[in-house]
């Protein structure tokens, strides 16, 4: 689905192992004051993490906006993160979280997922169709939606009121919980509504497969969602989720901004980090880069109030 931007968001846009844990941290941006937040790696390879938070911040440098990431490599235990706990208007990467929220409930009653559901699943998650979302979203209800949030433990996650799902409060650390529950067995969602959220996130169309599928090896199975939105404070919020297994390694990304001039701006950004990370995750793969469309879709939500 082509979505396209309302005149009113035109308006409001400013344009269009075994190992020890070695914590390393440096400033995202080397010039900023000593307060400013600082991307902060650990993992069982120290000089992994070493990398890793020297090529993150220098992904970052001069980059406008505000900026989050969560990084979390199952194999090696190497964890980077920057603003975790900041919140940020969730736009459709909130859709992750409503299918969740649906299988979870379906488990709880015993039952399968009926045509029409996977129908409106389907379509909400590789064309990010936002009508189909609002009618699972109208189904589920806020407290059901509370009831997965609660289960998975994302307890800065706060669903947006009167049906605006795209302003749902998300934060860095509950989408990599989100992550975690997606790509290993647990006891919120079953075995086969992890394969079945996979499946459709790695059936995105081509036109949405920016971000943090950027600069990704084709040796890594590659699952992803996006989210993209406009208002008049922040600027666009644009954000990626994505999930990255094969060539020895099971790792999730997730990368969060709000305050870009335009939301290719942001899209750079998101993919200058992903790039950074993809090559130190899987350095015989440098060359790759996959996912990097010439031009992004635009979705819009026209109802979204004013902050």
């Amino acid at each position: 689905m082509t979505h396209r931007i309302s005149r009113r968001a035109r308006l409001l846009a400013t344009g269009l192992g075994a190992g020890v844990l070695v914590p390393l941290a440096v400033s995202a941006t080397p010039a900023a004051a000593a307060a400013a937040p600082q991307v902060v790696c650990t993992s069982s390879q120290s000089a992994l993490a070493a990398k890793l938070q020297k090529d993150i911040t220098a992904a970052l440098a001069n980059r406008k906006g505000t900026i989050a990431v969560g990084l979390y490599d199952r194999t090696t235990k190497t964890t980077c993160t920057l603003r975790s706990t900041s919140a940020y208007d969730s736009a459709s990467i909130v859709k992750v979280t409503v299918l969740a929220t649906l299988l979870w409930d379906a488990k709880k009653h015993n039952r399968y997922l009926t045509q029409r559901e996977a129908d409106l699943a389907t379509a909400m998650i590789t064309k990010s169709d936002n009508a189909a979302t609002s009618t699972l979203w109208k189904q589920l209800g806020t407290t059901k939606v509370k009831g997965f949030l609660a289960a998975a433990g994302m307890t800065a996650t706060k669903p947006g009121a009167n049906g605006y799902w795209g302003l749902t409060q998300i934060t860095v650390k509950d989408e990599q919980k989100l992550l975690a529950l997606l790509t290993a067995k647990n006891t919120v969602l079953s075995d086969n509504a992890r394969a079945y959220t996979l499946k459709l996130m790695g059936k995105v169309v081509s036109s949405q497969r920016w971000g943090t599928p950027a600069g990704a090896p084709s040796s890594v199975a590659v699952h992803v969602k996006n989210g993209w939105l406009s208002r008049s404070t922040h600027g666009w919020r644009v954000h990626s989720v994505g999930t990255f297994d094969g060539a020895g390694r099971d790792y999730t990304i997730s990368v969060l901004t709000h305050g870009n001039s335009t939301m290719d701006y942001g899209v750079a950004t998101i993919q200058a980090v992903a790039r950074a990370i993809h090559k130190d995750m899987v350095p015989a793969a440098t060359s790759a880069q996959r996912y990097t469309p010439t031009s992004t879709p635009k979705e819009a939500f026209p109802a979204v109030p004013a902050p």
